[in-house]
């Protein structure tokens, strides 16, 4: 899972989100490191669409544009939690071998 994906959908936990909402939730998440692009966006989408782990939510018009929100699925919680699980146990590796490094010798 690439880190837009991972904060596309971790910006949905909290409930359906329009694209430009789930883009500002994304940065705000990360103190404005990631800022996904509304092309990366749509396409994530898409793809996250057609595997089954967001759907559409529903739309609404706002200055005469359609917004759509979307909202996260069952699967796409699971494979969140999965994805959270898998980066917290390879930190947990690096964290432990920065800890001993600074260790003194025996």
């Amino acid at each position: 899972m690439t880190e837009p994906q991972y904060f596309i959908l971790a910006a949905l936990m909290d409930g359906p989100l329009h694209g430009y909402g789930i883009i500002k939730a994304a940065e705000q998440a990360t103190e404005g490191r990631l800022r996904i692009a509304v092309g990366t966006l749509y396409g994530a989408l898409e793809r996250m669409e057609r595997a089954g782990l967001v759907a559409a939510d529903h739309e609404e018009i706002v200055d005469g544009r359609a917004r759509r929100y979307y909202k996260l699925t069952e699967d796409g919680t699971a494979i969140l939690s999965r994805e959270a699980l898998r980066m917290q146990q390879a930190a947990a590796v690096v964290i432990g071998r920065s800890r001993n490094a600074g260790a003194a010798p025996a």
